[in-house]
């Protein structure tokens, strides 16, 4: 079972909005989807760049550097459903934003 653990404040991250969070050796992505928190490993699949930094609208974020496009809520490639990053499970206590990192 993987442990919770604080990466932000919830107005850290408004509605519509990005952010990145470092998790021991990790770095996840933070995007904020009508409210509801989703975090996904920040760096590209492709290139490496970061996710939390890429243009993001409404549940797609995409790529700075060749553009490919992620649903945030998966994780996966908006084109093929079954390739992209790591997603993680979130949770909100207290306006405290909880990640569990494997």
């Amino acid at each position: 079972m993987n442990e919770f653990v604080e990466v932000a404040q919830l107005d850290q991250v408004p509605l519509g909005a990005s952010s990145f969070a470092q998790v021991g050796a990790k770095r996840i992505a933070l995007f904020n989807v009508d409210g509801q928190i989703y975090a996904i490993d920040d760096t590209c699949a492709h290139a490496g760049q970061s996710l939390a930094h890429g243009k993001f609208a409404g549940k797609v974020v995409t790529c700075r550097a060749h553009g490919w496009r992620y649903d945030v809520t998966t994780g996966n490639l908006t084109t093929v459903a079954d390739f992209g990053v790591a997603s993680y499970p979130v949770q909100i206590v207290e306006g405290k934003i909880l990640v569990a990192v494997s």
